[in-house]
């Protein structure tokens, strides 16, 4: 099948032989099939980048080897996260009669301190609220990340247009299907093809590449109806990622993340990361992926549970099961592994 484009371009994803393909994936059956589709027949691994010296990857590797053989240390471990509580953590303004339908789960929501505020809303509907929270990691005038639910139909706006605009995000991490097991998991909010007006703003899918079966790539391309501003937003979407679940394997979801990151690089904006709740996949992604870029700028001692703790502190719930724990350990060690093969050749 042909690529599905228009004539706007798409910066940072490269389209390799094309090759005709009959849906998706199973998990996107249950969604209306585009006319075409890219599919990239043969996709090339992004090369493992780090600032890493080869003593402390391998002190780094050791360590991670020996609390992962270890599941007395790492049942404790997790333990302790399940008892760490936060502080502050009031979640008054979620919890607003006229917010608490904005919700997709009663049970997860944004601190005060740290969601995201939508400004230009409250000329429209007199709300400033949205399930979503910033995730700083050093600076916190510069967060790193947005932690975010899969919109609801009527938070859609909120999402895919107001906060991708307000919070200048350019990239968007997506972690979960639209649905699993006939289950709503996230409102689609983006048009299945050609282009569809919010309010103010006109939305275009420029384009969506398959390039493997665990992911894909979309190319949006807003403009700003009332002041002819444009910004085109690249979001990734991992397929192959369960609810409360892990992937099978680490390989694909390095490989994915090290595309985004070869997209985002350079910028300063935070990465918007979003699953169904915003708290189980999303947070194990943004750990994996904080644990790494500080190892990738040097860090010579990484603790992933204060690490975690750091991310709790900001939106609560992070991370739910001790397997995402463990999944987010071997990742982590996968890719020191990768490193260090990368420094020694």
């Amino acid at each position: 099948m042909a690529s599905k484009t228009n004539e706007k371009p798409e910066p940072g994803v490269v389209s390799q032989s094309p090759k005709r393909i009959s849906s998706l994936s199973q998990s996107e059956a249950s969604q209306p099939s585009p006319s075409s589709r890219s599919s990239t027949s043969s996709w090339n691994e992004e090369p493992v980048t780090s600032n890493m010296d080869i003593s402390t990857g391998h002190m780094i590797l050791s360590y991670m080897e020996d609390h992962l053989k270890n599941k007395d240390r790492l049942d404790r471990e997790w333990e302790a996260l399940c008892a760490y509580e936060a502080e502050p953590c009031s979640t008054s303004a979620a919890s607003l009669p006229q917010n608490i339908k904005k919700n997709r789960y009663p049970d997860v929501l944004p601190y005060d301190h740290s969601r995201v505020v939508l400004n230009d809303f409250s000329n429209i509907c007199g709300s400033d609220y949205i399930n979503a929270s910033t995730i700083t990691d050093h600076d916190p005038r510069n967060p790193a990340y947005i932690a975010t639910q899969g919109p609801l139909p009527h938070t859609a706006a909120d999402f895919g247009r107001f906060m991708v605009w307000e919070q200048g995000s350019v990239v968007i991490v997506m972690v979960t299907r639209l649905m699993e097991n006939g289950v709503a998991m996230c409102h689609r909010y983006w048009p299945e093809e050609g282009s569809e007006v919010y309010h103010i703003y006109e939305v275009h899918l420029v384009s969506e590449h398959i390039w493997c079966d665990d992911y894909l790539v979309r190319s949006f391309y807003l403009k700003n109806l009332k002041t002819s501003e444009t910004r085109t937003v690249t979001q990734f979407h991992f397929l192959s990622w369960p609810e409360n679940g892990v992937p099978s394997s680490t390989k694909a979801l390095l490989e994915f993340r090290r595309k985004v990151n070869k997209s985002y690089r350079g910028r300063s904006c935070p990465i918007m990361v979003h699953c169904s709740d915003g708290i189980g996949r999303t947070g194990t992604y943004c750990l994996i992926d904080m644990v790494l870029n500080r190892m990738a700028k040097g860090a010579k001692e990484i603790d992933i549970a204060a690490t975690l703790e750091h991310i709790r502190d900001q939106r609560g719930g992070t991370v739910k099961t001790k397997a995402q724990f463990e999944f987010a350990l071997m990742a982590v060690a996968e890719e020191v592994h990768a490193i260090l093969k990368a420094l020694s050749q």
